[in-house]
């Protein structure tokens, strides 16, 4: 049965589903490139300036509690709940990314950097999906996330194709190298009785039992849901929002 702080979580996943169609283009990663050719900035490039600075107190939050690709993942964990979570399969989104990155850069470049800011760049009255290619793009991106989950496992594309974890994961290491406040997990090791509830609940795969016992909760890979504080019986991990020691 779901704790109260899952059953928000819950909620505000479901709610960024029913609002994709709305938000699909303020994540694209493809409209930053198109405004950057035009020396635009559009509304995905203000998002994941926002992802990146939100990292440096919440880490990856934002993918555990709104993402609405994470939230399309986890409907179907108990389809195929096997880990995804491999070292190879989280490089992979860095292979996209850097490509990606190097590409808007050249774009604002070429374009002789920004002259002009539209967040609501290529919709209509700021919703995305209003005409035939909105409704493909986002078939596509829904049938892609979805897929990819019941295929490799849990949230199988946050690990590999994810445009928009690199951010987050370069803002909390920032913050971890200024030792600054922010949020994260802490473990208790002794208080563990390798149960291993967490590391089925984990939406990530992570092997959180192993996290614990050796008391190294900061993983790149984790997006703070909360599922493995929410379930284990004996408090061995918490969340709390100090500097890290």
């Amino acid at each position: 049965m779901l704790n109260t702080r899952q059953k928000i979580r819950k909620t505000l996943l479901l709610i960024a589903v029913l609002a994709f169609p709305v938000t699909l283009y303020y994540f694209s990663p493809y409209l930053i490139i198109m405004g950057g050719f035009s020396g635009v900035l559009v509304g995905s490039a203000i998002v994941f300036v926002l992802q990146f600075l939100s990292a440096l107190v919440l880490g990856r939050a934002f993918c555990g509690w709104v993402c609405p690709a994470g939230a399309i993942q986890e409907w179907v964990m108990g389809v195929n709940p096997r880990s995804a979570q491999s070292r190879l399969r989280n490089s992979l989104k860095y292979v996209i990314w850097v490509p990606w990155l190097a590409t808007i850069m050249l774009a604002f470049v070429k374009a002789g950097g920004i002259h002009s800011v539209d967040f609501a760049f290529m919709t209509q009255n700021g919703v995305s999906v209003v005409d035939a290619p909105g409704y493909y793009m986002y078939a596509f991106i829904t049938a892609l996330f979805l897929l990819g989950a019941l295929i490799f496992g849990r949230r199988a594309m946050c690990h590999s194709l994810c445009w928009m974890a690199p951010f987050m994961i370069l803002g909390t290491k920032l913050r971890n190298a200024l030792h600054a406040p922010g949020l994260h997990l802490e473990a208790n090791p002794r208080a563990c009785v390798s149960c291993q509830l967490c590391n089925r609940k984990c939406t990530m795969g992570l092997d959180v039992q192993q996290m614990v016992l050796t008391n190294k909760m900061d993983h790149n890979e984790c997006i703070l849901c909360g599922e493995c504080v929410d379930t284990c019986h004996k408090e061995a991990i918490r969340y709390a929002f100090l500097r890290r020691a």
